[in-house]
């Protein structure tokens, strides 16, 4: 399939640029998969819609405050990092702007030096390896220090970092959050397991390639961003138990769809999904056979995104097409702080 397949139009102003006041408050566009058919829900009434021995699998990926403003060492020059992904105990894999100040052996400082870091290396695609100095814990003094990577289409200033996080958020390490979980709240975790619906966890660590462009005309061609999961054996278990019991696994998010489908590919699910992990650089597109999930609650993606792809891989290109048209009418809320949809 082209990248143009996946084009819409949409209006700025369907851009959600602050969260809701209620995090539940959001609109429901649910998608019947075999039939098509689209109903018209608020997230609220989720517990409602999910059967019981259902099982939700979320992402508890915490994202952390990854931009860093500093100076060069020594001197004054303004320096920008962007933390995309820790590569071993004190060395990071980073974005850095500008890049022209970052050469191999450049010292920086932030946070009037609470922090500090040395360029060790420039990769593949000018990214660089910078190893960190400090004292103490590195994520406490990044929460002194850094700020929300928020994406580039939100322009207003974020007021509570938290509205940022999951309620269930617990593994730091996200460059950006896995939002299908922003609607949650733990009363309605409580109303969905109080139904007789099942929660498990995965981790994904979101990197910036999530909002990497598709270049390439033929999607084929286009190579994803590895990402590093985890999947607990509690969470192994309670997949393999409900396959086992006639219940339906929902990834919430497409992180958590990746994992499961990478772990499922990786080692193959006739055996039942077992404790693992690994990196992945699974790229779902339609013509792909699901092995693990059976549904998926998501937000509304970009026009020609890999996201808006792996939606259609599973709801169908057509129904999915369809969904962001009626979504587009109704004026759902797009992206990050956006609506959602459910599909079964």
């Amino acid at each position: 399939m082209q990248k143009s397949d996946f084009f819409f139009e949409l209006p700025e102003e369907l851009i959600a640029q602050t969260p809701l006041e209620k995090r539940d408050g959001s609109r429901l566009l649910c998608i019947d998969k075999n039939t098509g058919k689209l109903s018209h829900k608020h997230f609220s009434e989720l517990p409602e819609l999910l059967r019981p021995g259902d099982l939700l699998v979320m992402n508890d990926s915490k994202v952390i405050p990854a931009r860093l403003l500093g100076t060069k060492i020594p001197g004054a020059a303004a320096i920008e990092f962007l933390l995309l992904e820790r590569k071993e105990l004190d060395i990071w894999e980073i974005l850095v702007k500008p890049g022209r100040k970052a050469p191999a052996g450049a010292r920086f400082q932030f946070g009037g030096g609470l922090l500090t870091g040395e360029i060790v290396a420039v990769v593949k695609g000018g990214n660089r390896l910078v190893r960190f100095e400090y004292q103490g814990d590195f994520y406490s003094v990044l929460e002194q220090i850094g700020r929300m990577p928020l994406p580039p289409y939100i322009t207003e200033a974020l007021q509570d970092n938290d509205r940022y996080q999951t309620v269930y958020a617990n593994e730091p390490g996200s460059a950006a959050a896995p939002t299908a979980g922003l609607h949650f709240t733990e009363g309605l975790l409580e109303r969905i397991r109080g139904h007789g619906v099942n929660t498990a966890f995965v981790t994904l660590h979101v990197g910036l390639g999530t909002f990497r462009p598709v270049k390439a005309e033929n999607i084929s061609e286009h190579t994803m961003h590895a990402e590093r999961y985890h999947i607990p054996g509690e969470t192994a278990d309670a997949i393999n138990r409900t396959k086992a019991e006639g219940g339906r696994v929902i990834a919430v998010g497409t992180t958590s769809c990746r994992t499961l489908e990478a772990a499922a590919q990786e080692i193959g699910i006739d055996g039942g999904i077992k404790e693992t992990e690994g990196s992945t650089e699974i790229f779902i597109t339609p013509g792909y056979e699901f092995k693990a999930i059976d549904g998926l609650i998501t937000n509304f993606h970009l026009p020609e995104s890999t996201l808006v792809m792996l939606v259609s891989a599973f709801a169908g290109y057509e129904n999915t097409m369809r969904a962001y048209r009626a979504a587009i009418e109704e004026k759902y809320r797009f992206f990050s702080f956006g609506d959602s949809m459910m599909i079964v």
